[in-house]
């Protein structure tokens, strides 16, 4: 087949049950079938997951980080959300 009638599709791999899917790669594919295979192939030879996501690329849509300040409400005057002022007992000591 040639390169022309390729897509390019992200792949997402879950690592085990109750986890994100995390972005593992890019692949070229003809279709989303051959794009799972392909994916299955490439990124979870050695069993590392149990869950396979592919999107075409062209279907994503993500913010820029240039655009951070406009698009993402920081919320500083609402510092109660914020896990800054509780007061941790001693018996815990991992949060």
């Amino acid at each position: 087949m040639s390169q022309e009638h390729l897509r390019v599709y992200e792949v997402f791999v879950r690592s085990s049950r109750g986890l994100d899917h995390k972005h593992v790669g890019s692949l070229h594919a003809e279709s989303p079938e051959h794009a799972l295979m392909y994916a299955r192939d490439c990124y979870t030879r050695r069993s590392e997951g149990v869950s396979i996501w592919v999107v075409e690329s062209k279907n994503i849509t993500a913010s820029k980080e240039s655009d951070v300040e406009d698009f993402i409400d920081p919320m500083t005057d609402k510092p109660y959300r914020h896990a800054t002022h509780y007061v941790l007992p001693d018996s815990v000591d991992n949060m």
